[in-house]
């Protein structure tokens, strides 16, 4: 054998198959076997590997084992003369593998050998080719350096920013996306150390590599796409924490001791700077419209209440009203919105004016049942609810003509499409966006043949050499490829084509009912598919946090009588609160994790299969519940399930 490709999978399944279909076509005219090793995802993914690509290796984990000793069980099963851990988020072209190993074949003294990424915009991504991250390297990374002076050859060792990135070098780290290794250096080297769960292993490895007397080369003669961004996301507070605290692991095993803490004393500078950082851009935004609102609409109801005080009613409200009640009013509005969707993205308007017209009937029906002494004035409700409405539509409207990133409005965000492929294939992509609810705007496809439909004739746009002038012309936002008409290599080279327009990329793979991209490394990009995750939906996925705290504090409200009912008295208490905090969920599919898992997943009290007697053995049908769970979630069914279980 002369190449074993081995893959790492957690619940991307979609990105999985279209992976696969590209390694299936690079095999065509070498000696290759597959691994894929799945990390207990419930997304049907192994399903999918057994009936579509019955001929790959496939090693099911009932736990999520981590990056490093799932490869290893599959490297210790291998055979291949070459190994390859390949990421699910890529796509690799049909002579990637031919060249690659003609590469190493040529060159005995590579150990290693990594290539040219780019993400779903064809961008280059720099961590094609890295240097080792020495405390000096880590320094000018973790301050700035790096980032302000890539092409220094002091500061900008970490991506090796001054390395032509069109010729092939020999380098020091290669990234785990895509890492090809003799399997005799291997054999000196040792495999992945199980230590890392996630980032810092590929470092390890690659410098271990180095240290028996084998180079790391980067060869950038064929090409990869690597979406990126599916696991964690680089802004959040855990990546930050497991990736810094990943490279002081490699610094304590490899660098001399007063090294390692200097390494050490540096990781930890990088945490808390990268960490309050994170903390400080979330909050700001999520909370910057919000408390926008909440200040707009509480200046303007002070406003209507002192000119209705002077000049209408002629009269003066307590202190207390504008201390108390208006902001508890606001309060209202704002968490209304919230709950109608007026805060998810893109914003529309019209949620946000539904939610306070929504919390305006609650506030009247309170406003109805209190005493008189505390019924200050229904004509202010009124028409501050009017205010409220005007201001926030106005808000939203100066943020979006601003530019501001996040704060478009949904009818200006409606992306221009196009489709290249030929007659039949276009058609097919075309009912799968229409399947899916796209609201993208589609133009037309750049025909990749000669088509005589006459139905599509109209919508025909140019040949695939005008790609590049129909983008401009029409100023398309989004492209999509099919991988029936197009190679893998002529996608990733008009990928790569000079654009003036930022466009995002897209592949619809053969016969399937998903069309997948990730627009940026920290995006997980559109996903158009016919069968979607509806746990994964903002609205449910709010609806369900709103059931979590409002059964969290009925349960804790009636604990006093529930203790003598139930079995697990301390377990009313203590799961209750850490709902309410948000560290667990009442249902939730059945994964088990690891403590150091960073995958956002809450952990449920109750699983799907909860309650009702399954053989702790039979796995399969436990799975399958879990799908069904995540796949058509409705509200009603994490009652019906809390309800069996309490």
């Amino acid at each position: 054998m002369k190449l074993s490709v081995i893959i790492v999978n957690y619940n991307v399944k979609y990105f999985l198959e279209q992976c696969l279909l590209s390694v299936q076509k690079a095999s065509k005219n070498i000696a290759v076997e597959v691994f894929v090793v799945d990390n207990n995802s419930v997304d049907g993914s192994c399903d999918m590997v057994r009936e579509k690509f019955p001929e790959v290796k496939l090693i099911e984990n009932k736990i999520n084992t981590g990056f490093s000793r799932a490869n290893n069980q599959a490297i210790q099963q291998s055979s291949g003369e070459y190994v390859l851990l390949l990421n699910p988020d890529t796509v690799v072209e049909e002579d990637t593998f031919n060249k690659v190993v003609s590469f190493m074949d040529a060159h005995p003294d590579a150990g290693g050998l990594g290539v040219h990424m780019i993400d779903g915009k064809g961008n280059y991504l720099p961590e094609s080719k890295r240097g080792l991250p020495t405390p000096a390297v880590a320094f000018y990374k973790i301050f700035g350096l790096s980032a302000l002076f890539p092409k220094s050859k002091i500061f900008g060792r970490y991506h090796l920013g001054y390395l032509d990135k069109n010729k092939t070098h020999e380098i020091e780290v290669l990234s785990g996306a895509f890492m090809l290794m003799r399997k005799a250096a291997l054999d000196k080297t040792g495999l992945l150390d199980e230590t890392f769960f996630m980032y810092g292993e590929d470092i390890d490895l690659s410098y271990r590599i180095t240290q028996a007397g084998y180079k790391n080369y980067y060869f950038p003669e064929t090409k990869i796409i690597h979406y990126k961004g599916e696991s964690t996301k680089k802004s959040s507070v855990n990546y930050v924490v497991v990736f810094y605290k990943a490279m002081s692991i490699f610094a304590k095993k490899h660098f001399s001791q007063s090294n390692a803490a200097l390494f050490s004393f540096l990781i930890n500078i990088a945490i808390y700077l990268r960490a309050g950082a994170a903390i400080v851009s979330r909050f700001l935004s999520r909370m910057f419209l919000p408390l926008l609102d909440a200040v707009t609409i509480y200046g303007g109801y002070y406003i209507i209440k002192t000119y209705w005080e002077l000049y209408v009613k002629q009269l003066h409200y307590p202190d207390e009203y504008m201390m108390y009640v208006v902001p508890a009013y606001v309060l209202i509005w704002i968490i209304s919105s919230f709950l109608t969707g007026g805060y998810d993205k893109p914003l529309r308007i019209s949620k946000t004016i539904r939610g306070i017209l929504s919390g305006t009937i609650f506030i009247l029906v309170v406003y109805a049942l209190l005493s008189e002494q505390y019924r200050f004035s229904r004509a202010l409700i009124i028409m501050n609810t009017a205010w409220a409405c005007l201001i926030t539509a106005l808000i939203r409207y100066a943020l979006n003509a601003s530019g501001m990133k996040g704060y478009a409005l949904a009818a200006d965000v409606r992306k221009r499409l196009i489709i290249v492929a030929d007659t039949a294939n276009a058609k097919r992509i075309l009912s799968l966006l229409q399947l899916s609810g796209s609201s993208t705007q589609f133009i037309g496809f750049i025909d990749t043949g000669n088509t005589g439909d006459q139905e599509l004739k109209q919508f025909r746009l140019g040949n695939i050499s005008q790609l590049s002038e129909v983008i401009e012309i029409y100023r398309i936002d989004e492209v999509i490829f099919s991988s029936q008409s197009l190679s893998s290599h002529d996608i990733i080279e008009h990928m790569l084509a000079p654009r003036q327009r930022d466009v995002e990329y897209k592949i619809a793979p053969a016969e399937s009912l998903f069309i997948i991209g990730s627009n940026s490394i920290n995006d997980n990009g559109d996903l158009y598919l016919v069968d979607v995750n509806a746990l994964n939906n903002p609205v449910n996925k709010r609806k369900k946090r709103v059931f979590d705290v409002v059964v969290s504090l009925l349960l804790l409200l009636f604990s006093p009588v529930l203790i003598f009912i139930l079995k697990s008295k301390s377990a009313l208490i203590s799961n209750s609160i850490s709902v309410l905090r948000g560290k667990k969920t009442w249902v939730a599919p059945d994964i088990k994790k690891p403590a150091n898992d960073v995958s956002k997943i809450k952990q449920g009290i109750f699983s799907p299969a909860d309650g009702l007697h399954i053989p702790e053995g039979n796995v399969q049908m436990r799975d399958r519940l879990n799908v069904l769970y995540t796949r058509e979630y409705k509200l009603w069914n994490d009652w019906e399930i809390l309800r069996r279980n309490v």
